[in-house]
């Protein structure tokens, strides 16, 4: 297991992140389950609006393929929304 020995380098973990550019798709992500979060029904309270509950947010469009939340999302199956046709070095096709 890793850091055992040693506490978690949070800081740098986020650096890293930061770099390779991956902080802004989270945070696009992010915006995007809040919304649905936000406008749909949540019977039992929890935060999660009903409908999103065991589900994904997918992009109708990737955001690793130039996509943002104006191209429109919907939400998905984990096992759909995680899916995809991948080229060799792992990108989606």
């Amino acid at each position: 297991m890793p850091y055992v020995t040693k506490p978690r380098p949070y800081k740098k973990e986020f650096q890293q992140q930061e770099a390779r550019g991956e902080l802004d798709n989270r945070m696009e992500r992010q915006r995007a389950r809040r919304k649905i979060d936000k406008t749909g029904a949540d019977a039992n309270a929890n935060g999660k609006a009903d409908r999103r509950e065991g589900k994904d947010v997918a992009h109708n469009k990737a955001l690793s393929k130039g996509g943002a939340n104006s191209d429109g999302v919907a939400i998905q199956a984990a096992s759909k929304n995680r899916s995809f046709k991948r080229n060799p070095d792992g990108s989606m096709k």
